[in-house]
């Protein structure tokens, strides 16, 4: 573990008073390792340039970095590099799917199936088709018992769906979505038995699960780089080079383009038809040095240790008086997340009590307003686990949470 934290160099920041840094706010972004920022800054400091484009030696250097980042990215997630499309990040992903995949290939009377667990990232834009379009949406309700997806509801709902978008594991109460059971039921009853298109929202699980792609056998694979180390504002949709076919550009501009006349445009193949402008460079550099940083790990060894004080900590957590967690911590395939909140102290006022603490946590509806009108709640604080955090971190979190609730509680 001493090794672990020795990669990042924020871990030893020291907070007002001395306190040192307890992070646990990884479900928003996680802090990145000193390979991920070093390979980032070597990129500006020797090879800053365009890609794509000109023939000089920095151009080339950069082109083959950028490129080679998106080879051994994809193969991290088990898959060709022509399946990865850069993006700049789960959002403009899944807004991919919609705007370039959906609205080519989908019209009034076609049925999309979400959840009610959903990011807003994952509904909003279907929301917005359906109002173009007059595509019907289904959402899936959460069984109130368990807060799990139901998912007699689900196979009910996807007979003659075209379209299943569903989160793999949920940034609000950390459940693990049984991922495999709904894309085999998605493949075999979807669309009166023809099968549906399925989209699966990643961003949660590629920090402490192996992805591979084409072993998951869904057509979309959307995630970030910025919550697996990587940096900030770039990260993929995994698509099949025959479903890509079908799609029509998301953004159109220089690089997308094979050539431009007064009287019309053809576009290139591949990924690069959705890649228009320059590119997230150095933040592609970045991202390959995360995973690779993360392919010296057992990822089910990372999801061990998160999901261990993830539980520990909840179940610590549910004695405080007037605390109530919101997630089932007893399944070992939920994630590092708790969201919780105490019946008496507001859940900002609680963040800024523990951020008084060094304790960095957060609240709000993350993201998840359907969610939390299905909780019953408008908002929930939440803590979330990554591999560099320690037994012992989650020990004084609880004693600090303690105290706060001793205080005012």
């Amino acid at each position: 573990m001493e090794a672990i934290r020795s990669d990042f160099p924020i871990l030893t920041r020291t907070m007002d008073g001395g306190r040192p840094l307890v992070y646990l706010d990884n479900a928003a972004t996680t802090q990145k390792p000193r390979q991920v920022i070093e390979a980032m800054n070597s990129y500006y400091e020797n090879t800053n340039s365009n890609v794509h484009r000109a023939v000089h030696t920095l151009a080339g250097e950069a082109t083959e970095g950028y490129e080679n980042a998106r080879t051994e990215i994809a193969e991290y997630f088990g898959a060709p590099r022509d399946h990865l499309i850069f993006t700049s990040g789960t959002t403009e992903a899944i807004n991919l799917v919609a705007y370039g995949w959906a609205r080519a290939n989908l019209s009034k009377g076609d049925v999309i199936v979400t959840t009610e667990m959903e990011h807003h990232a994952d509904i909003v834009p279907w929301q917005i088709l359906s109002k173009e379009r007059g595509v019907e949406i289904r959402y899936i309700p959460l069984e109130r018992d368990t807060l799990t997806l139901d998912m007699d509801a689900f196979e009910i709902a996807v007979s003659d769906a075209n379209l299943v978008c569903v989160v793999h594991t949920s940034n609000v109460l950390g459940v693990r979505n049984d991922i495999e059971r709904i894309i085999q039921l998605s493949k075999s009853n979807g669309n009166d038995g023809k099968g549906a298109f399925v989209m699966i929202d990643a961003a949660q699980a590629a920090p402490h699960e192996r992805i591979n792609f084409l072993e998951m056998n869904c057509d979309f694979l959307a995630l970030s780089s910025h919550k697996m180390g990587g940096p900030t504002g770039i990260g993929g949709l995994f698509v099949r080079p025959e479903i890509m076919e079908t799609m029509d550009p998301f953004i159109s501009g220089g690089d997308m383009i094979e050539t431009v006349t007064l009287e019309g445009s053809t576009f290139q193949k591949g990924p690069q038809k959705f890649e228009a402008g320059t590119p997230r460079i150095a933040e592609a550099f970045g991202w390959h040095a995360a995973v690779k940083w993360l392919s010296s790990f057992d990822m089910k060894e990372v999801h061990k240790h998160i999901s261990n004080l993830a539980r520990e900590t909840a179940a610590r957590m549910s004695a405080i008086p007037g605390i109530k967690i919101y997630g089932r911590h007893d399944m070992e395939s939920c994630s590092g997340v708790v969201s919780f909140l105490h019946e008496k102290i507001h859940a900002e006022d609680l963040a800024h009590l523990l951020d008084s603490g060094g304790f960095a946590v957060r609240t709000g509806h993350h993201c998840a307003q359907p969610l939390m009108d299905a909780l019953g709640v408008s908002s929930t604080a939440r803590i979330s686990f990554w591999l560099y955090n320690t037994k012992e971190e989650a020990n004084s979190f609880v004693e600090h949470l303690t105290s706060i609730v001793d205080r005012f509680g």
